[in-house]
């Protein structure tokens, strides 16, 4: 089941810094309803959809704040498919891509679009990651991606807050358990300080923390 955007169209527009972004805003919405009516027409190199230049443009007009939130909803209303939310993603800035992560759960039923999460996860870009993890992971990655995603997070000091349903996915998992207790050792190996986060999600597995 597909899940609305986090922050809805009033929310953006009330945060949106005059009225010549909020016209804007407007404006590209209805750019995005009407492609979603329309019959379906591929992009070419020379001539984009116009909404898909205004998913480009956001931050110039809404401020880059803003810029995230605009580009989810543009999304949503144009009822991007996996094609284009694909085609963006690889296409797009870190920014752009930030977006695609956050619309995946109101656009696409099931696993398809994981590789799109993982690809964010191969970076170190700590945005893109925070992106990664949230409601759609959650719902789709396999345990072993999903385990690592979040020693991603710890690797990368994303805290584990931005990690949807971590206490669900977390209980009971013995493997994860493990590969914390592990990266803790490691850690204090080296001389390291221990992230805060890595005890509380430990103890969501079920195990206590080891005294350091």
């Amino acid at each position: 089941m597909t899940q609305p955007p986090a922050r809805t169209r009033d929310h953006v527009a009330a945060a949106l810094p005059d009225d010549t972004a909020r016209a804007w805003f407007d404006e590209a919405l209805a750019d995005a309803a009407r492609a979603a009516k329309a019959p379906p027409t591929a992009p070419t190199s020379y001539i984009a959809h116009t909404w898909e230049l205004r998913f480009a443009a956001a931050g110039r007009h809404c401020g880059h704040d803003n810029a995230d939130a605009v580009r989810t909803l543009l999304l949503v209303e144009a009822r991007a498919g996996l094609d284009t939310l694909t085609r963006l993603y690889q296409h797009g800035s870190a920014a752009e891509r930030r977006a695609v992560l956050r619309a995946l759960p109101a656009l696409v039923e099931g696993p398809h679009a994981v590789h799109l999460v993982e690809d964010a996860l191969r970076t170190s870009d700590t945005r893109l990651v925070r992106a990664a993890v949230g409601p759609y992971a959650a719902a789709h990655l396999d345990p072993h991606a999903w385990r690592h995603a979040v020693l991603k997070c710890l690797f990368t000091g994303v805290p584990l807050d931005a990690v949807a349903r971590l206490a669900q996915r977390a209980a009971g998992d013995g493997e994860l358990a493990r590969m914390l207790t592990d990266y803790a050792a490691e850690r204090t190996a080296a001389g390291r300080d221990v992230p805060d986060d890595l005890g509380r999600v430990l103890t969501l597995t079920g195990e206590e923390p080891k005294e350091r």
